[in-house]
């Protein structure tokens, strides 16, 4: 996400709900992550989380992603 996209976020975060439960959801999603991708070992369990994790953390943004675009155009 550029600087824009996440400009444009924040000043719709406050009013839309729905965005920010997504942005919010998307940073826990970064975090858990974060924290299994440190691991110097995974199990296969572990595997398929991750997997798991990031296929939701991308639907997610591509939500995010689709009502930036859309408040932008609203903007134009």
């Amino acid at each position: 996400m550029d600087q824009r996209d996440l400009e444009l976020l924040e000043k719709t975060m406050v009013k839309d709900e729905e965005l920010k439960a997504l942005w919010e959801e998307h940073a826990f999603y970064e975090k858990q992550l974060a924290k299994l991708e440190s691991k110097a070992f995974l199990s296969p369990i572990e595997e398929k989380t991750i997997r798991d994790i990031k296929k939701k953390k991308l639907t997610g943004k591509t939500k995010i992603q689709a009502m930036l675009d859309r408040y932008r155009q609203s903007e134009d």
